[in-house]
């Protein structure tokens, strides 16, 4: 097959996340399956216009501010020059509406997951208004594509939004296992460490996981909580931890090299995850892979990823008393800690990318034999 596919941004841009890694993935084991595969993607400074990543062909256009007005226009004339099987898009922002221009190409919409009103905790009302009616056209213009979800409740998501089932697979995330295995792990940190890992984004909510280790510091006063990640939620996050007096137990440790985070992981004894809402989730399954549970609000996405009572536990959103005392209860219990832990990594295990990759292949050859008709 010739593949077409659009995302905000490619594997090698500095702001890229799980949603580029998942594509790239999927992409790149299209190459080596021998289809041709084009990404077309927002540039960012320093990266050539055109590139190749893995046998990917990448073109980088235009800038991230404005990619949802001129990645279309590139796709667009992308499909008047050459032929294509099928157009792939990666909707984990505002979507690029590809099935109004694809013509009789069949269209595969890859979605992590979609903001809805969870967008109105990140930015103001009226960028949020932006983003959230932006999701509104999803049923009307993307009725004829095929989806490609990462976990059923973000399947739910979309039938809620009327949206066919039958056009729906729900294809979970794989995972790069040798990268977290250490031939010479390092021990288990002897005071309580604890983790929150991920971009530090207003919406992500990880104010209530700093809350949270405010009462777990309370009963174990040696506790340390890393924050890891960066975002423009920092400096809020930081005069949070002064107010309530965590200056010395939370240490804000930005981006972290791949070989420093893993050995991070591997001390810690938790992860807490206070989001609203994921796609999935898969820095859980990363952090379980080391060992770690994690305590994470019962929302969409996290509900999938985390095996309430194997893995982890689940809270209700936006408590941190109950975040703090789900993880007390695994730091005052060696032994149920360890039984997590076990669990925590056979669950990872289940994971990996050769299996996401052919059943992401399996469905775009069958999305581009059908085409477009309606189901």
């Amino acid at each position: 097959m010739r593949i077409l596919a659009v995302n905000w941004r490619d594997i090698g841009d500095p702001l890229g996340g799980g949603a580029e890694q998942h594509l790239h993935h999927i992409l790149a084991g299209a190459a080596r399956a021998g289809h041709e595969v084009e990404l077309i993607v927002a540039a960012y400074p320093g990266a050539p216009a055109d590139d190749s990543i893995d046998g990917v062909r990448i073109r980088r256009r235009g800038d991230w501010r404005v990619a949802n007005f001129v990645l279309p226009r590139e796709v667009q004339r992308r499909l008047r020059e050459e032929s294509w099987d099928l157009l792939v898009e990666d909707i984990n922002k505002i979507p690029f509406y590809t099935p109004l221009y694809a013509g009789r190409v069949p269209v595969v919409a890859i979605v992590p997951h979609l903001f809805g009103r969870t967008v109105y905790r990140e930015t103001n009302p009226l960028a949020a208004t932006y983003v959230w009616m932006g999701e509104w056209p999803l049923r009307a213009v993307y009725r004829r594509a095929w989806f490609e979800v990462i976990s059923p409740s973000t399947a739910d998501d979309l039938v809620a939004r009327g949206l066919p089932r039958d056009r729906i697979s729900v294809i979970y995330c794989g995972l790069d296992h040798a990268r977290f295995h250490l031939a010479d792990p390092p021990p288990r940190s002897a005071h309580p460490l604890v983790v929150c890992w991920s971009r530090l984004r207003r919406y992500k909510s990880n104010d209530v996981a700093i809350r949270a280790f405010a009462h777990i510091r309370d009963e174990l006063p040696q506790a340390e909580l890393l924050v890891m990640g960066r975002g423009p939620d920092e400096p809020r996050l930081r005069r949070l931890a002064r107010r309530l007096d965590l200056d010395e137990r939370v240490r804000f440790t930005g981006h972290l090299a791949w070989d420093e985070l893993v050995r991070t992981l591997h001390r810690a004894q938790l992860c807490l995850n206070p989001s609203p809402k994921e796609g999935w989730g898969l820095t859980v399954i990363e952090a379980n892979q080391c060992g770690v549970p994690v305590i994470a609000s019962d929302r969409p996405g996290l509900r999938d990823s985390v095996r309430d009572g194997q893995t982890g536990l689940l809270v209700p959103y936006g408590e941190p008393r109950a975040m703090a005392q789900a993880a007390l209860s695994l730091l005052h219990d060696p032994d149920l800690w360890a039984c997590f832990s076990d669990g925590a990594r056979a669950w990872a295990e289940s994971f990996s990318w050769p299996r996401c990759v052919a059943e992401s292949l399996d469905l775009f050859a069958r999305a581009a034999s059908r085409g477009t008709a309606a189901p």
